[in-house]
């Protein structure tokens, strides 16, 4: 990866942005890259030397690393830190790298927005339940709870006094539905076959698997109702059917429309995807 610094930071800042010291150990995947795309995976590794990208936009990465090592350093008793665990499954090992581990199961830090905690966020379930595999097959401790400890990045004070919706601390714990250990295997089954696959594929020159809509943080058609002459709905539905509903409800004449507003592929479109440049399915998805 080429690395730009396009906002001429001062060298230790740029050092600091652009240090990484992952690794996945001993593995063929790590869990964060199993619950992920194959095609994103495998596209990145094969244009790694021309993809781009600027040390600003580590910043919150570097910034969860360091909130990561902070805690890491009081974990005490029967708490576990930052432990690596490997599970050999269908001919591949699959490590994860688990925040914290108690009595009652694995939790995992992010510094994220307010809005992942409002809206619920279907990966966190996805690595939470693959973590608890993790632990049950590497050191047969099964999990009562999974957890996030969310730290609001974009937390506001005087919005937490006013909205009772509204998470009421900067720091606070998410609990993430557990699956019964049946679905567990079997979702591990699922990505570790899907993965070997897309690797198939790739080496013997066929197509890689499509990103699902989730991968592609897909946002789906919405239908506004608006006066023609406005710019801002009067209201915005989930299907068609609903706008309709409402434009006869409050009697609307023909001074209003129904607005569909195509979703959009958010992690394609909005450069949240370092190979779109490259990616097949994006340059489909755009032309049609």
């Amino acid at each position: 990866m080429k690395l730009t610094n396009q906002f001429n930071l001062p060298e230790p800042i740029v050092q600091a942005l652009s240090r990484n010291d992952y690794t996945k150990g001993a593995s063929h995947r790590s869990i964060t890259t199993l619950i992920d795309s194959p095609r994103i995976r495998i596209l990145r590794e094969q244009y790694d030397d021309q993809i781009q990208e600027d040390v600003s936009d580590m910043m919150w990465s570097v910034l969860g690393t360091a909130v990561h090592r902070i805690f890491e350093d009081f974990a005490t008793g029967n708490v576990i830190s930052e432990e690596r665990l490997f599970v050999e499954c269908d001919g591949w090992t699959i490590s994860g790298a688990i925040d914290l581990q108690d009595d009652e199961g694995p939790s995992d830090y992010k510094v994220t927005s307010v809005w992942s905690v409002i809206f619920d966020k279907k990966e966190w379930h996805n690595q939470l339940n693959a973590y608890a595999w993790l632990m049950r097959h590497a050191k047969q401790r099964k999990s009562t709870k999974l957890r996030i400890i969310a730290v609001l990045r974009d937390w506001k004070r005087r919005e937490a006094e006013m909205k009772s919706d509204y998470p009421q601390s900067p720091i606070m714990i998410v609990q993430v539905p557990m699956w019964s250990d049946e679905r567990q295997d079997q979702y591990m089954a699922q990505r570790i076959k899907l993965h070997q696959d897309a690797e198939w594929e790739h080496i013997s020159g066929g197509e890689l698997p499509l990103c699902s809509d989730a991968e592609r943080w897909m946002k789906e058609d919405t239908f506004a109702v608006k006066k023609k002459t406005n710019k801002r709905a009067l209201k915005v539905f989930d299907s068609m059917e609903e706008a309709e509903w409402f434009m006869k409800q409050k009697s609307l004449g023909d001074d209003h429309i129904i607005e569909t507003r195509k979703g959009a592929a958010t992690r394609c479109e909005q450069d949240w995807c370092r190979v779109s440049n490259w990616c097949d399915q994006y340059a489909r998805a755009a032309n049609e």
